[in-house]
């Protein structure tokens, strides 16, 4: 129990400290951005409808593609060296859309193009960050370390929008995108800080890759009897999360008539939920053990989306949404640290990149499938008709989470160790109740 007081971010040391200042001011300037480049195209480049939903989906889809290759490229590296490379490769990306603009040479094809580095930058980062973590700190101390993570992205998550928006009034959307290039700057300066001698990966990679060596997270991933439901448990839940939100907004925006500022206050004030459940996690694993709270979270976080069919108009119907949200993100705020924690301690050190890199092309593939599906299915059936189907639909995803307390891992290898082998000790149980996905 002594490790889970560990609250102060001197107590887990000077570098995660760092790390956490570089992940809070790289996730503030993505907040303060968000919407920019929608705005860009049709304010700047007079973009249509088709254009702008090219701009989103196709530059993440590229992107995840071109991210497949570089997990296992960066699982046989250090980490740190990459997590700065990534951040000014990002910044630098993101600084030629002011250049061009000042120019007067913007395009929209240069638009696509770094929306492509960047969500490519996001995946390999995410990747390499949950790598370097783990390294970083001892395993009783990643619940914590997950746990501030989750507290600070809901803080940016509230702060970022509204201070965009008022920015984007004022100096306009390219401003924003000048802001997310520095925080990213900056980010890469305070990693830098970390110091200290990270471990080089004991192995070499091949000399030239194989079509098994791009596959080999989603190999690991699949063969792990634990990570394996929580793998599809998540890309089918983030899926259909993601692919309401166009619905409600066609459905609030359009349909029951409310203003924009209604439409993003219905969004931006349960995000204090998040705030609230991150800063219960740990306390909560501490008690109940690891696994208990991801399936109770896990479980409680389905049942909340298919109340969004019946909102109605006026303040009743703001207020559902609102109470609706709050739901969801409490309980993901909850879950999130637990599960970050529970995945990292169920890959082994030197497959982290491998698999996080998989895991995240698969979640943000997946999302851009059934964005598109959930399109289609709205323009046929209405936009609250496909919000109750994506609602039940949910209500199926707690049947894909992990009931039963895994085998341990064999560090050795990097492969799950037989379930028949070995049980887990009363350490190792413990243990369990804390991992993260990273920065």
């Amino acid at each position: 129990m002594r490790s889970g007081n560990r609250l102060s971010g001197r107590r887990l040391g000077r570098p995660f400290g760092w790390l956490w200042g570089a992940y809070g001011t790289s996730a503030l300037g993505t907040w303060l951005a968000f919407g920019a480049f929608p705005l860009i195209a049709v304010r700047v480049l007079h973009a249509g409808p088709a254009e702008v939903a090219a701009l989103s989906s196709a530059g993440a889809a590229v992107g995840a593609a071109v991210a497949v290759p570089l997990g296992p490229w960066v699982e046989f590296r250090r980490k740190r060296p990459v997590l700065i490379a990534t951040d000014l490769a990002r910044c630098v990306a993101l600084l030629t859309i002011p250049v061009a603009f000042a120019l007067g040479a913007l395009t929209f094809v240069q638009l696509l193009l770094v929306s492509v580095v960047v969500a490519a930058g996001d995946i390999t980062f995410r990747a390499a960050s949950g790598a370097y973590l783990k390294t970083l700190l001892p395993a009783e101390d990643l619940l914590v370390a997950n746990s501030r993570f989750e507290s600070t992205s809901w803080t940016t998550t509230i702060v970022g929008p509204p201070l965009g928006g008022a920015a984007i009034g004022l100096l306009g959307p390219v401003a924003t995108v000048v802001a997310d290039a520095v925080s990213y700057l900056l980010s890469a300066l305070g990693i830098r800080a970390t110091g200290g001698q990270e471990p080089r990966p004991e192995r070499k990679p091949a000399a030239r890759m194989r079509l098994r060596d791009l596959l080999d997270g989603w190999r690991y991933i699949l063969t792990d009897t634990a990570l394996r439901p929580l793998f599809f448990n998540t890309a089918l839940f983030n899926g259909l999360v993601m692919a309401v939100d166009p619905l409600l907004a066609v459905l609030m925006l359009g349909r029951l008539g409310f203003a924009p500022w209604q439409y993003g206050l219905a969004f931006a004030a349960p995000s204090i939920g998040g705030l609230l459940g991150s800063r219960l996690a740990r306390p909560l694993a501490a008690r109940f053990g690891q696994r208990r709270v991801l399936v109770a979270s896990g479980t409680l976080r389905a049942f909340w989306l298919v109340g969004l069919a019946f909102v109605g108009p006026g303040t009743p119907g703001l207020v559902l949404v609102m109470a609706v949200e709050l739901g969801i993100i409490f309980c993901c705020g909850v879950f999130n640290p637990v599960y970050a924690t529970y995945r990292l301690e169920r890959t082994a050190t030197g497959r982290v990149t491998r698999t996080l890199s998989a895991w995240t092309v698969t979640t943000k593939a997946s999302a851009a499938i059934l964005t598109a599906v959930w399109g289609v299915l709205g323009t046929l059936l209405g936009p609250r008709t496909a919000i109750a189907l994506a609602g039940l639909l949910l209500l199926t995803t707690p049947l894909l989470l992990p009931r039963r307390a895994a085998a341990p891992i064999d560090e050795g290898e990097g492969e799950p160790a037989p379930a028949q082998t070995q049980a887990p000790t009363q350490a190792q149980a413990q243990t369990q109740a804390q991992t993260p996905s990273g920065a």
